[in-house]
């Protein structure tokens, strides 16, 4: 399920090599990504199950215009029953197209760490734990032993106030829950981590309130919309929106983007 219009916010498009996952800590409760496997379970014939989908690595090498993309909006990419092998040709994919963006999220930080140091950790892949309550903090430690390019945390949905070490991190995203069970997220919540961004010169970005659908509340914090992205983003954005690009199927068996000057 690749998306080009994506409703969130902070990336451009979606790419699921996987779909499924399992709930391992309370922002999993009323997981979204659940809820549309059941509610489109034609498109879904494994339901929620993990489930590898190799005819879909290729996705990415003929999406010519540069972009942000978030790497399994539908599942958790360091899931236990994600195999090396298959992490690996996901990361190669990566690498094969640097004019795009990866945005990776997991709440599974100790496999992260495991793994990291099999992986090409392409300047392109942006990692990312989610961090929802002062409980699982502790993810970001863990976080920071990566050496990715740029290191994001997704405070959605926030259930709790944070006291966070920012050492070593570019982005925070900040969100509150949405749907009929939604749970409600106090405004000094969401403040206090804007300022511990600010006092940190971390980039902030704040989603959604939240509430019975996603956009009911809007996004409007202290009346301004916090859309901030890491430095990375500019940088990639300065070199690559100054080219065209030519991915070439048949000369090029590997897919490779390559950059044509205007």
């Amino acid at each position: 399920m690749a998306s080009i219009n994506t409703g969130i916010e902070w990336t451009d498009r979606t790419w699921n090599p996987t779909t499924g996952c399992n709930k391992i800590s309370p922002g999993c409760t009323h997981c979204y990504a659940e809820a549309i496997t059941k509610r489109f379970h034609t498109n879904f014939p494994h339901g929620f199950t993990l489930t590898e989908y190799p005819e879909r690595l290729k996705e990415p090498l003929s999406w010519r215009k540069p972009s942000r993309i978030f790497v399994n909006s539908m599942s958790d990419l360091f899931h236990e029953d994600v195999t090396l092998d298959f992490l690996k040709q996901v990361f190669d994919v990566m690498g094969k197209t640097p004019h795009h963006i990866y945005q990776i999220l997991t709440k599974r930080h100790e496999r992260l760490v495991e793994l990291a140091s099999e992986l090409n950790w392409h300047d392109n892949i942006w990692m990312g734990v989610s961090v929802e309550n002062q409980n699982y903090v502790h993810r970001v430690d863990y976080l920071r032993k990566v050496d990715a390019k740029v290191r994001f945390l997704s405070c959605e949905p926030l259930l709790g106030p944070l006291q966070l070490d920012l050492t070593g991190i570019d982005w925070v995203i900040v969100g509150g829950e949405s749907g009929v069970k939604h749970r409600p997220m106090d405004i000094e919540w969401v403040q206090s981590i804007r300022d511990q961004c600010q006092e940190n010169e971390v980039a902030f970005f704040f989603k959604q309130w939240g509430g019975r659908t996603p956009k009911i509340g809007g996004r409007m914090l202290d009346g301004k919309i916090w859309d901030e992205m890491p430095k990375a983003w500019k940088q990639h954005q300065k070199k690559w929106n100054s080219h065209t690009l030519s991915v070439n199927q048949n000369s090029n068996k590997a897919g490779i983007a390559t950059l044509v000057g205007r």
